[in-house]
């Protein structure tokens, strides 16, 4: 779980980079390959349905990864996929990236998972929570409501 709540809570279009990555690395240690990574923004608090969703005529603010992160995710550390408390995996204003909407197009697209709408991220450790995400079985489908479940050693 890298803790993006402070940045987010300053940027709503905040994105995580790899630099963020390997400094939260620095103090918690390497992300290990078949990982998830949890972006924790505190988004999840954000009661109210318009303050969730933060829409204005450029479409959502939400922060999510920067795209450079999502194949450094994949590539560099192998991790099975990216969770967050926004509405959707990629960040908000995604559209505009030179690869629009990141995690859908290379993580969901090289069988990776993504996780949205998270919540209870600050009550996770920023590592060795063991995460559980059964899905529905939805035959030909592309994805499925989950309840979300971490196991946490006390």
């Amino acid at each position: 779980v890298v803790d993006c709540s402070a940045k987010a809570a300053e940027d709503p279009d905040y994105l995580l980079t790899v630099e963020n990555v390997e400094e939260w690395e620095e103090k918690h240690g390497k992300i290990p390959p078949r990982s998830w990574l949890l972006m924790r923004t505190d988004w999840s608090l954000k009661r109210d349905p318009v303050a969730y969703l933060n829409l204005d005529e450029e479409g959502a603010h939400t922060p999510g990864p920067h795209q450079d992160l999502v194949p450094w995710l994949i590539d560099e550390r192998d991790v099975v996929g990216f969770g967050c408390e926004a509405v959707g995996t990629d960040a908000g204003q995604a559209q505009h990236f030179t690869i629009p909407f990141p995690c859908h197009h290379l993580m969901h697209g090289r069988g990776r998972f993504g996780l949205p709408a998270l919540t209870n991220l600050d009550k996770l450790p920023p590592q060795g929570a063991i995460l559980i995400t059964p899905p529905l079985k939805i035959r030909q489908g592309s994805g499925s409501p989950i309840r979300a479940l971490a196991l946490v050693e006390t």
